[in-house]
C-alpha cells in the first residue's frame, strides 16, 4: 500500500504545479489581463480608453495613475522604491517614475517596475494586423486573435476573428504537392501534409502538433477547425480591364458612370417597336387567311346552289 500523502506535501505539490505553469506561460501573457492594457475612464471627459499616462482625447493626466507592470495605484511605506517616502503613503504623481515608450502608460517608481517593464512590455510590437497602427495612433486597448495571435486594435477585432479561418487557396491540398493539407497554419493561412509539415528549422516538441515550416507557428489538424477555402465574389476574377473591373464588377461600373444607358433604352424601343411590327404583320396575315376561307366557302355554296338547280330544271 503506497503511503498518504500528507498535508504539507499535498500543498508543496501544487505549489510545484503552479511555479511550472507560471513558467510555461511567462512567453504566452495574456495581454487583455495585463495592467499596462486595463481598461481606464478619464476623469475629465469619461471616455473609455487603454491605461495611458495621458487621455488619448482630452490629454488630461489622471487623479491616481496605474502602474503598468504591477497595476497599483497607491505606494506602500515599505516597499523598494528608488524614492524613499518612510512613514508615507504615496499616491498620484508622487508614485511615478517613468512612461512607458511602448504601451504610453505610467511606470510606478518601484526599482522592480522600472528595471523590468521596459524589456518585458507585452505591446512592444503591437501594431493592428488590420489597421497597421500602434497604440499611439488609437485610444483604444490591445488584443490578440484567438486563431493567428496576431494583435488586434479595439475597432477590428471582431471583424478580423470573423473571417480569420480563410485559406489564401482555393482547395484544401499541401503548399508543396497535391495530397490533402492534414495541418493548417493559421497565421499564414496555408495546409501542409503530413510529410511537409516536418520542419528540418522549427523543432516539434514533444506531444504537440508539429510548427509551421514557414513561420514555425504551430499548427492545427484542419478537421479540427472550421477552415473555409477562398472564394471570389461575383465569380471568378478574369478578363479584367485597365482599371482592374472584371465582370459584374466592370458592368456595375458602367452603370455608376452612366454609360451606355441611353444605347440600352433606344434599343429596348427599337425592340420593342420590331414586336409591334412583327405582331401587326401576323394579324394582317392572319386576317388574309380568314378572307380566303371566306371566299372559298362562298364559291363552294354558290356552286352547290347552281348544281341544285339545274338538277331541278332537268
Amino acid at each position: 500500500m503506497p503511503k498518504k500523502k500528507t498535508g504539507a506535501r499535498k500543498k508543496a505539490e501544487s505549489r510545484k504545479e503552479r511555479e511550472k505553469q507560471t513558467r510555461a506561460n511567462k512567453d504566452n501573457v495574456d495581454v487583455a489581463k495585463h495592467p499596462c492594457n486595463f481598461a481606464m475612464e478619464c476623469d475629465k471627459c469619461q471616455r473609455r480608453q487603454k491605461n495611458r499616462a495621458f487621455c488619448y482625447f482630452c490629454s488630461s493626466v489622471q487623479k491616481l495613475p496605474m502602474c503598468a507592470q504591477c497595476g497599483k495605484t497607491k505606494c506602500m511605506k515599505s516597499s523598494d522604491c528608488v524614492v524613499k517616502h518612510p512613514g508615507v503613503h504615496s499616491t498620484g504623481m508622487g508614485m511615478v517614475g517613468a512612461i512607458c515608450d511602448f504601451c504610453e502608460a505610467w511606470v510606478c517608481h518601484g526599482r522592480k517596475c522600472l528595471s523590468t517593464h521596459a524589456c518585458s512590455c507585452p505591446l512592444v510590437d503591437a501594431d493592428c494586423i488590420e489597421c497597421d497602427r500602434n497604440v499611439w495612433e488609437h485610444g483604444g486597448r490591445i488584443f490578440r486573435c484567438s486563431f493567428c495571435h496576431n494583435f488586434l486594435c479595439e475597432d477590428d477585432q471582431f471583424e478580423h476573428q470573423a473571417s480569420c479561418q480563410v485559406l489564401e487557396a482555393e482547395t484544401y491540398k499541401c503548399l508543396s504537392c497535391n495530397r490533402l493539407g492534414q495541418y493548417s497554419c493559421l497565421r499564414c493561412k496555408v495546409c501542409f501534409c503530413d510529410d511537409h509539415a516536418r520542419s528540418k528549422v522549427f523543432k516539434q516538441e514533444k506531444g504537440k502538433a508539429p510548427p509551421c515550416p514557414k513561420c514555425g507557428h504551430e499548427t492545427q489538424e484542419t478537421k479540427d477547425l472550421s477552415m473555409s477555402t477562398r472564394n471570389h465574389k461575383f465569380g471568378r476574377q478574369s478578363g479584367t480591364d485597365e482599371d482592374g473591373a472584371s465582370g459584374y464588377s466592370s458592368y456595375w461600373k458602367n452603370v455608376e458612370c452612366g454609360a451606355g444607358d441611353d444605347d440600352d433604352i433606344e434599343d429596348d424601343y427599337d425592340f420593342d417597336d420590331e414586336e409591334e411590327d412583327n405582331d401587326e404583320e401576323v394579324e394582317d396575315d392572319d386576317d388574309d387567311e380568314e378572307e380566303e376561307d371566306d371566299a372559298e366557302v362562298e364559291n363552294s355554296l354558290s356552286n352547290l346552289s347552281l348544281e341544285a338547280t339545274c338538277g331541278k330544271t332537268s
